[in-house]
């Protein structure tokens, strides 16, 4: 399988037409018929010589992906499910926000974080994806949008993006690169589960992009029973990176909460959280998600809308900035890794009914 030209970054890309004795100019032509006018085929390219566009197609596909599915919301919310080229499955989400169009991007096929509410955990992580993998979700949504455009992106699909780290700053750069898709870093939020070591990394890098820390518990007592990763990386490792990336960088970070209705979601967790949180150094944003169901963790349960707004106030009250998640594709699978892991359970039984018969 010929790799993807969108594994590449511009100075990447620059390089490697250099070495095939083209000039300079001609990667710049290349880069702006991929991300300007978002072309699918080399031969669009045409102020390139019939030549090179040979040689371009016999070391490059430009898209990755093939669409299986595309499951649309009563919100406007769009759900894909693309195979990879070794028939692995992936998801990507287009939300229609009231700031504009966001993506939201998955970086592993399956995930090893072993968060025990989540659908993406249901099938184990077989491989990172690739830079190009990621660019292409982007850029296939957005082929799908007609005259409108991606103006968001979020990094907090299936896999954690830190765990995949040098393939997803490459992709940031490439969706930031302002004679490309032109993204703002601050349209862009890359999500973690809490890799403390990578988001020292994170702090120095130069692109100015959000940070959102899923935390999910006001204690390590809870966040160890829901996250498997606590046990690596306990409050006090993490916080402790968090300060060091909000002083390095004067970035407000997110702590993303997921209720669940017993769990993590009573007046004392509340207490708990804003206690955790109220470090005046720190700069902290909650954003409290409500739960969506997951047949395979059924001893999870929603929050109801009172508790819900409950935990809201006592964070508020303790001056605790916060926000309650606005739902989106509620009607469809909404859960990440929901979609693909009913595809990939839709196969098994298939195979084991034609054995069977």
């Amino acid at each position: 399988m010929k790799p993807s030209i969108y594994n590449l970054t511009k100075e990447a890309l620059i390089e490697w037409v250099v070495s095939q004795g083209e000039k300079k100019f001609r990667a710049l032509q290349i880069w702006e018929w991929l991300y300007r006018k978002r072309v699918m085929t080399f031969t669009e390219m045409t102020n390139l010589s019939n030549n090179f566009i040979e040689h371009l197609n016999a070391h490059f596909v430009i898209n990755p992906l093939r669409q299986l599915v595309a499951q649309k919301s009563a919100d406007g919310t769009i759900k894909y499910l693309f195979e990879l080229h070794d028939q692995q499955l992936i998801e990507t989400v287009l939300m229609r926000q009231k700031y504009g169009l966001s993506v939201c991007v998955t970086m592993q096929v399956g995930c090893n974080m072993g968060c025990s509410f989540c659908a993406s955990g249901l099938l184990s992580k077989k491989r990172n994806l690739s830079v190009g993998e990621i660019v292409a979700q982007v850029m296939q949504t957005q082929h799908s949008l007609a005259d409108e455009r991606v103006s968001h992106v979020v990094v907090m699909g299936i896999g954690e993006p830190f765990d995949n780290y040098e393939n997803v700053l490459k992709f940031l750069h490439i969706i930031n690169d302002d004679k490309g898709l032109a993204i703002g870093a601050r349209h862009i939020t890359v999500s973690t589960s809490g890799l403390a070591a990578k988001i020292y990394d994170f702090a120095a890098n130069d692109l100015q992009v959000n940070l959102a820390i899923s935390l999910h518990a006001p204690d390590d007592e809870i966040r160890s029973r829901l996250m498997r990763i606590n046990r690596l990386t306990p409050l006090k490792k993490l916080m402790a990176a968090v300060e060091f990336y909000t002083k390095a960088t004067n970035r407000r970070v997110t702590f993303e909460y997921i209720l669940l209705n017993g769990i993590n979601d009573q007046v004392h967790h509340a207490q708990r959280l804003a206690n955790l949180l109220k470090n005046k150094k720190r700069l902290a944003y909650v954003n409290l998600i409500p739960y969506n169901p997951v047949n395979e963790h059924d001893q999870y349960k929603r929050s109801s809308k009172e508790v819900v707004l409950r935990f809201y106030d006592i964070l508020k009250k303790n001056k605790i900035n916060c926000i309650i998640r606005q739902e989106f594709g509620t009607d469809i699978d909404a859960a990440c890794g929901q979609l693909r892991a009913k595809k990939r359970n839709m196969e098994e039984k298939d195979e084991m009914s034609k054995v069977s018969s």
